[in-house]
C-alpha cells in the first residue's frame, strides 16, 4: 500500500492537497462540495498500474468504504473499520509483474 500511496502522491500531489483541503474546509458537507476534486483525483490515479490493481483486486472493500462515507456523510470516522478493511486488503496484493515506475502519460 505504501508503494501506491507514493505514486499517487508523486503523479497526484496536487490533485490529492486540493481535495483534502476541499474536505478539511466542509466537514459535513464534503460530499457534494467535494465531488469535482474528488473525481480529479480518481482521474489522475487511475491510469497507474499499481492502482489499477489494488482497484481491482480490493474493490468490495473500496465499495463498502465509499458506501460508508455516503451513508455517514456527517461522522466519517465512523467508518474506520472500513478503511482498515480496504487498507489490509491493499496490503496483500501481490504486484509482482505490475510496472511500478511506468512513463508518466500527459493529461
Amino acid at each position: 500500500m505504501q508503494v501506491a500511496m507514493d505514486i499517487t502522491t508523486k503523479y497526484c500531489h496536487k490533485e490529492m492537497e486540493s481535495y483534502g483541503q476541499c474536505v478539511a474546509a466542509h466537514p459535513s458537507t464534503w460530499q457534494q462540495h467535494c465531488q469535482d476534486l474528488k473525481m480529479k483525483v480518481a482521474q489522475c490515479t487511475s491510469s497507474h498500474p499499481v492502482i489499477q490493481k489494488i482497484r481491482t483486486d480490493c474493490s468490495k472493500e473500496f465499495t463498502e468504504f465509499e458506501r460508508c462515507l455516503l451513508e455517514n456523510q456527517n461522522s466519517p470516522t465512523s467508518c474506520s473499520a472500513h478503511v482498515a478493511r480496504f487498507l489490509g486488503c491493499a496490503e496483500t496484493v501481490d504486484l509482482a509483474g505490475v510496472a511500478l515506475n511506468p512513463v508518466p502519460q500527459p493529461s
